[in-house]
């Protein structure tokens, strides 16, 4: 019966925990060795945003600024398990860039990508998540999403409708948030405000 109960409630909470253990071995391993990132950014989004990275994000950030991005729909590898790829992304980039909508929040494989990277940002102690939001979410919609309340809470955030008259501004606050990290004796938690 507690197979049961386990297997039908809790198989994803079971694999979750497997590959975030798969993650911290991975850092673990590679955390003392100095290899590059493969990447330096993932790119967290919903399918429904799609759009807005591939014709807004990607030519400023790829085509313009030069980073090197790691998106699901041409980066993952085929054949291997979602969460592996998942995983493998986050810790394999510097940085991760959760675009955040109503759609995200609502989104089972999105709340996985923000949950490894919050992981890993409490697991590095250092600036490895920008949270970027396309549309204005007012906090007591943010409420049932308490992983996300409590990085807005620590993590200062950039937001696409507020950048309207400016975008410019919030490019390149965007750029200086890839930016943080690069040097060795940075400061840890370097981050930015879009208000």
């Amino acid at each position: 019966m507690a197979a049961s109960f386990i297997y039908h409630f809790m198989r994803w909470q079971l694999y979750y925990a497997y590959y975030l253990f798969l993650g911290w071995l991975f850092d673990s391993k590679y955390k003392n060795k100095q290899v590059p990132h493969q990447y330096d950014a993932f790119i967290s989004y919903n399918h429904h945003d799609e759009p807005w990275v591939i014709g807004e994000l990607l030519p400023k950030l790829e085509g313009e600024q030069g980073w090197k991005l790691c998106l699901h729909h041409r980066d993952f590898e085929p054949g291997k398990p979602i969460t592996q790829n998942i995983t493998d992304a986050i810790y394999g980039s510097r940085k991760t860039i959760c675009v955040i909508s109503r759609r995200y929040l609502e989104s089972e494989w999105c709340s996985r990508e923000v949950q490894t990277a919050s992981f890993r940002l409490f697991d590095e102690q250092k600036d490895v998540l920008i949270l970027v939001f396309l549309e204005d979410i007012p906090t007591y919609l943010l409420s049932p999403f308490h992983r996300m309340r409590k990085l807005l809470k620590k993590q200062t955030y950039l937001s696409w409708p507020r950048a309207a008259d400016h975008p410019e501004v919030f490019w390149e606050n965007l750029r200086k948030a890839l930016q943080t990290g690069n040097d060795p004796n940075e400061e840890n938690f370097l981050s930015l405000t879009q208000e």
